[in-house]
C-alpha cells in the first residue's frame, strides 16, 4: 500500500473544515439575526429595528419585498409587528399575511413527539415551522391592522382564516387559552361589517375562554334581550336589553393596547447528569448507558438545548384615558403565560433528543475514526487521518445539532382592551404602557366605531 503524504497545511485544512460552524470556533443561532432589532426596540427606537431586520432581510427600505427563503417569513413576521407599533398598519398587514402564508405548523400533536424534538433541536437549518400559538397570533394581531385601517373586508377574511387555526388547535388538544381575544375581534369585524349572527358564534367562543366584561353592552344591544347561548346570558344577567348606538347617536370606541415581548428563545447548556436526571421516565436504557458512559469517559460533560429567556415588561400596568378622564382596561391576553406553559410541556421532550442526537454523534465519531484505523493497521498516517475524520464527524453533527433559537422575537407579552359607548364627535385619548405614550384625536360620527391600538414592544 502507498503511504500517505500528510503536510500539516492537509491537516490544517482538514480541522478548518471540520470545526467551521461548530461548537469549537462557534456558530451564531437565530437570536444573533434579530439581536440589533431587539436592542432599538429596547431604546425605544422602532424605526432603527425596522432598518436592522431590513439588513437582515436583504431589502433597502420597510417597502420592500424579500425572498421568503431560510429564515425570511420569520424575520418579516418580526418586521410585521414593528410596522404595527409604529401605525403603519397597511405595511404591517401585507408583511404579516405574507409570512402567515410561507409558514408551515409545526405538528405539536403527542403521537410527533420525536419530530418535535428533532426538529426543535437540530433543524435551525431547515424551514421555519411555527407552532400553533405563532400561527393563531399572526391572525390576531393582524385583526388589529385591518380594523384599525376601518376595513372590515380585509378583517372578515383574516377572521375566517384565524377560525381554520382555532380548529387546529381544538383538534390537536393544543394550548386554547390564546384562542380568546381572536374571537372578540373577529366578532368586532362582523358586527360592525353588519354580520350580526356571525358575530354572536365569535363572541360566544371568546367567552368560553375568557369573561369579557367589556361585552356585556354589546351583547346586550346585539341579542335585543332573547337568550342566545350560557356564556353570553350570563354575561348579560338580567340586565336587559340596550337600544345599539345606531338609535341612540352614540358611537363606539374600542381600545387594544400590546406591551412587552414574548420570552426570547436563547440556547440553554446543562451538565448531563442533571439532563439524565430530567428525563429519567422517558430515555431508553440503551442511550442512558451510553451517555453514562461517555461521561465517565470524560468525552461529554455538557448538553445543550434551546429554552425560554427571561419575559420582557410583561408586568407593566397600560393605561387609557379619555377626554382627560381615567378609563378601565382588562387584560385579554396573557401571551407569555401560554407559551411559558406551552413550553414546559415540550421541554422534556427537546431535552432527551438533545441526548440520543448526543449519543449518536460520538459513537459516529468513534465508528469512524476505528473503521479508518482498521483500513490502515499501524500506519501512523492513516491513524492522524482516522483521529481526524473522527473528530470531523463529531463536530459536523455537532454543528448540525445546534439549539433551534427561531421563534416571533417581537410578539407582544400581554394584551389589554377596553370597550365603550361615547356621544358622537371629537375625543381625544391617551394611551400609555412602558413608559410610551399615544395621544390622538378621533371624531367619531353617530353609529360610527374607530378601534384605536397602542403596540409597544419595548
Amino acid at each position: 500500500m502507498r503511504p500517505l503524504a500528510l503536510s500539516s497545511r492537509w491537516f490544517a485544512a482538514i480541522f478548518i473544515a471540520a470545526t467551521a460552524c461548530s461548537g469549537l470556533l462557534g456558530c451564531a443561532g437565530h437570536e444573533s439575526r434579530v439581536a440589533s432589532a431587539l436592542n432599538a426596540l429596547d431604546r425605544g427606537a422602532p424605526n432603527e429595528a425596522i432598518a436592522a431586520l431590513d439588513q437582515e432581510l436583504g431589502v433597502a427600505t420597510q417597502n420592500d419585498a424579500p425572498a421568503l427563503d431560510g429564515d425570511n417569513a420569520l424575520l418579516l413576521l418580526d418586521r410585521g409587528t414593528v410596522l404595527q407599533s409604529i401605525d403603519e398598519w397597511k405595511a404591517s398587514a401585507r408583511d404579516l399575511g405574507a409570512a402567515d402564508k410561507a409558514i408551515d405548523i409545526l405538528d405539536l400533536s403527542r403521537g410527533a413527539s420525536a419530530d418535535i424534538g428533532k426538529y426543535l433541536f437540530s433543524d435551525s437549518a431547515g424551514p421555519y415551522k411555527g407552532p400553533a400559538y405563532e400561527k393563531l397570533m399572526i391572525n390576531t394581531v393582524n385583526l388589529v391592522n385591518y380594523l384599525a385601517l376601518a376595513d372590515t373586508t380585509g378583517a372578515k377574511v383574516e377572521a375566517r382564516r384565524l377560525a381554520v387555526m382555532q380548529k387546529y388547535v381544538r383538534d390537536h388538544e393544543e394550548e386554547e387559552g390564546l384562542l380568546g381575544l381572536g374571537s372578540y375581534l373577529a366578532g368586532f369585524a362582523f358586527e360592525k361589517g353588519g354580520d350580526h349572527d356571525e358575530a354572536l358564534n365569535y363572541y360566544d367562543e371568546a367567552l368560553r375562554h375568557a369573561q369579557y366584561g367589556s361585552l356585556r353592552d354589546p351583547l346586550r344591544a346585539l341579542t335585543h334581550g332573547k337568550k342566545h347561548s350560557n356564556g353570553i346570558d350570563a354575561l348579560i344577567g338580567d340586565a336587559g336589553p340596550l337600544a345599539p348606538i345606531e338609535e341612540t347617536g352614540e358611537a363606539e370606541l374600542l381600545i387594544v393596547i400590546g406591551f412587552g415581548r414574548v420570552p426570547q428563545k436563547i440556547p440553554k447548556r446543562i451538565p448531563i447528569g442533571l439532563a439524565l436526571t430530567l428525563v429519567a421516565h422517558d430515555i431508553s436504557p440503551d442511550d442512558r448507558a451510553q451517555a453514562n458512559a461517555l461521561a465517565a469517559r470524560g468525552a461529554v460533560t455538557w448538553v445543550n438545548f434551546p429554552t425560554l429567556g427571561p419575559s420582557k415588561g410583561s408586568y407593566s400596568v397600560p393605561t387609557f384615558d379619555l377626554d382627560g378622564k381615567a378609563q378601565r382596561l382588562e387584560q385579554a391576553l396573557n401571551v407569555e403565560a401560554e407559551v411559558r406553559a406551552a413550553w414546559e410541556k415540550k421541554e422534556p421532550t427537546i431535552i432527551l433528543s438533545a441526548i440520543t442526537r448526543m449519543v449518536t454523534r460520538m459513537a459516529a465519531g468513534a465508528i469512524t475514526e476505528g473503521a479508518t484505523r482498521a483500513a490502515g493497521g499501524k500506519d501512523a498516517g492513516v491513524a492522524a487521518v482516522g483521529l481526524l475524520l473522527g473528530l470531523a464527524s463529531t463536530i459536523t453533527l455537532t454543528a448540525l445539532d445546534t439549539p433551534d433559537t427561531r421563534g416571533w422575537s417581537t410578539l407582544p407579552a400581554r394584551l389589554a382592551v377596553a370597550r365603550l359607548r361615547v356621544p358622537a364627535g371629537e375625543h381625544e385619548i391617551t394611551l400609555g404602557a412602558r413608559g410610551e405614550q399615544k395621544r390622538v384625536k378621533v371624531t367619531l360620527e353617530k353609529g360610527g366605531w374607530a378601534l384605536v391600538p397602542l403596540m409597544t414592544l419595548r
